[in-house]
């Protein structure tokens, strides 16, 4: 199960996913009432990105032990990468607000929880080459027998 190399980038992927639990996605210095304050934007503090985020992080840990049935495993990873990107899109959306909220931040960055979900794509694209590969192996030798 672990030896394969696609198992590998699953579990990288769900660790990538995992750490948006822990890091800020945004950060920005608005002032309130004259005082710098600094505020941020979390996948905890909003209810539809933390339902996203538990999904996206669960997925490619129970495709680890989707082995023995490829396609399953394969479709796995594919819908976990629409739903990464679905989440990246949610991210955006919710920073634009942000953004133009009022009082308006002064200025602002993104942080490392908005890299890792672009990571755990690329993670998931070379799963899915793993399993297409494995998929290539079996059949050729079926074809022998």
């Amino acid at each position: 199960m672990i030896q394969r190399i696609q198992s590998v980038w699953l579990l990288l992927a769900a660790l990538c996913n995992a750490g948006l639990f822990f890091f800020d996605i945004y950060r920005a210095h608005v002032l309130v009432n004259g005082t710098d304050t600094l505020q941020s934007i979390r996948v905890n503090d909003h209810y539809p990105m933390l339902l996203v985020a538990l999904v996206i992080t669960a997925m490619p840990a129970i495709a680890i032990f989707l082995f023995k049935n490829r396609k399953r495993q394969r479709l796995m990873a594919i819908l976990a990468m629409v739903f990464t990107a679905g989440f990246i899109s949610q991210a955006l959306m919710r920073v634009g607000n942000f953004n133009n909220q009022v009082p308006a931040p002064t200025n602002g960055s993104y942080w490392i929880g908005a890299v890792l979900p672009a990571i755990a794509i690329i993670f998931l694209g070379m799963a899915i080459g793993g399993i297409n590969k494995d998929m290539k192996l079996v059949k050729s030798l079926d074809r022998l027998r």
